[in-house]
């Protein structure tokens, strides 16, 4: 107190200052305002110009607090009011760094579990590992223990299967009984933007959901030309991969949010409900991993579905550039999003050779579709702004901006007066 959000020090009134601290303490300590109650020692210091300021210390608190019986989440600068049960269930959970994956279902047993799966993942562990893996002489119950799908809760006692063997390994109507808002919705947008034109609804184990997710990708994905070491690989595929096995390994399997894995045509994503400790976009340079399933994601580890904690983000921003040009973007929250760009007319491969391809990548005036398009709504429409052009091509202002520059530099347009009351000159080709 005494501080300005700018970090402006205006201090309080120094006769003040034991009151004001006298009072904090009352109303943090009052039941009916704060509910549970907190722990706090405000502290009166002065600056160096003399300005008295009250500082008081918050740790985190592993409590959900409320204030008159209302919950608030801090957004960003904001104060949000919180009604949902579940949202309020999804900051106990990342407040109580509770991972619900352990919990026991004592009442399952190896035959609600997809043990036809287990020699498949056998060889898979072994082909990752480089032809040995413990799992490879085990038996299956052993199998499933080793990997940390059964066990005991140490608290209640209780032994059993966990969520983690129903996800990886339960059957369909298990996996329904125990999480029965599970599924990820697979969607492409790219003509009808508002519903879809191809969807899958995948309700599955988290084995099969990877296979069944990577073809949907397969199939609605580009699968563009590049080498790397001399080696060509597979840029949608490792993208794919990326996102996919991040977005089955980290959700939070109790949350009722519908996970999707959605194709557009200028960029993809993926969403899910996650149980996060921070707020806020990630990157390589931020990055502080954080399992959100540490059992599943060392299975998936194991049979080689995804690597090192933290390598799947290294990974994205490394490929996302040579594949559309452009960087992903993490949003790190209760629902996590990884979106990544997409552009079919993106070559890095065509970048790097020089070649041109003049029936597909311009016309005869040496010009790309786009600023061909571009050129000719200018011809039409002198007078439109950018803001306006933008509406009536359905692009993005930045967009619009992009091609109007290279438009000027290939001195195919100017712009004569101010931006909003100018209207744009269109320099035509002479005829030879």
């Amino acid at each position: 107190m005494g501080v300005l959000d700018d970090g402006t020090v205006v201090g309080v009134p120094e006769k003040a200052a034991p009151d004001m601290v006298k009072n904090f303490i009352a109303v943090i300590s009052n039941p009916a305002l704060f509910s549970p109650t907190v722990y706090l020692t405000p502290e009166v210091i002065k600056d160096e110009k003399g300005h008295s300021i009250i500082h008081v210390h918050i740790p985190p608190s592993a409590e959900v607090h409320s204030y008159k019986k209302v919950v608030y989440d801090r957004v960003d600068d904001a104060d949000v009011k919180v009604t949902a049960t579940s949202q309020i269930a999804a900051m106990y959970i990342r407040k109580q760094n509770i991972f619900t994956e352990k919990k026991i279902y004592p009442f399952v047993t190896m035959a609600d579990l997809r043990l036809d799966l287990l020699p498949r993942i056998r060889q898979m562990a072994l082909t990752h590992a480089g032809g040995k893996h413990p799992w490879d002489h085990m038996e299956d119950q052993e199998l499933l223990q080793s990997a940390g799908l059964y066990g005991m809760d140490i608290s209640t006692g209780e032994k059993g299967y966990n969520l983690a063997a129903i996800m990886l390994l339960g059957k369909d109507h298990i996996i329904l009984n125990a999480c029965p808002a599970y599924e990820t919705d697979a969607l492409v947008r790219k003509v009808n933007v508002d519903r879809y034109d191809d969807r899958e609804i995948i309700r599955t184990n988290l084995i099969e959901s990877f296979d069944l997710l990577m073809e949907f990708a397969r199939k609605h994905l580009l699968d563009k030309f590049f080498l790397e070491n001399e080696v060509n690989v597979s840029l949608r595929n490792i993208l794919a991969r990326e996102m996919i096995s991040n977005t089955l390994m980290h959700r939070e399997f109790t949350s009722t949010y519908a996970a999707k894995f959605v194709i557009e045509k200028d960029r993809m994503y993926v969403e899910n409900a996650s149980r996060a400790s921070k707020q806020g976009i990630i990157t390589p340079e931020n990055l502080e991993p954080n399992p959100k399933n540490p059992i599943i994601s060392s299975f998936f580890r194991n049979i080689g579905r995804a690597d090192r904690l933290g390598s799947g983000v290294r990974n994205l921003y490394k490929y996302s550039k040579y594949y559309s040009g452009a960087e992903p973007t993490f949003m790190e929250g209760d629902v996590f999003r990884i979106i990544v760009p997409l552009n079919d007319a993106y070559s890095f491969d065509f970048g790097q050779n020089g070649r041109s391809n003049q029936s597909n990548q311009s016309n005869q005036t040496g010009l790309t579709e786009e600023e061909q398009k571009l050129l000719n709504w200018i011809k039409l429409n002198p007078d439109m702004t950018n803001t306006l052009i933008a509406e009536s091509l359905d692009w993005s202002v930045s967009k619009v901006k992009y091609y109007v520059q290279k438009l000027k530099r290939a001195n195919k347009i100017k712009r004569a007066g101010t931006s909003r009351k100018g209207y744009w000159e269109v320099f035509e080709e002479e005829d030879n």
